[in-house]
């Protein structure tokens, strides 16, 4: 059963998390596929980038992280982002997906 964000999270508790995500059906995330020879090691270094490109973009720190042959863990600190203007919440939103148009009128003034 789900459990929305909201109830999963409490900043005032705590600023820092534990997530993990895994592959499922013996796919690989990195590290070498012993039956078809296949190494997927290439996407390790695709990994920690990407980690480093979201945590630039938002208030996010990252502790500490793991990448494993089939899973990874990061634990994060969230930062504080209460006193972002909505331009700024935008802007970080636009590193990741393009905006709607009203959006990107928004940021034109």
């Amino acid at each position: 059963m789900t459990v929305a964000r909201n109830q999963q999270i409490c900043l005032e508790e705590t600023r820092f998390y534990h997530v993990v995500s895994r592959c499922v059906r013996r796919a690989f995330l990195c590290g070498e596929d012993s039956l078809t020879g296949k190494s997927f090691e290439h996407r390790r270094q695709w990994l920690i980038e990407r980690i480093k490109y979201v945590t630039s973009l938002f208030a996010i720190d990252v502790c500490s992280y793991a990448i494993m042959l089939n899973h990874f863990h990061i634990v994060l600190r969230v930062g504080d982002s209460s006193d972002w203007p909505a331009n700024r919440v935008l802007m970080a939103w636009q590193g990741l997906c393009e905006l709607p148009l009203l959006c990107e009128r928004y940021l034109k003034g």
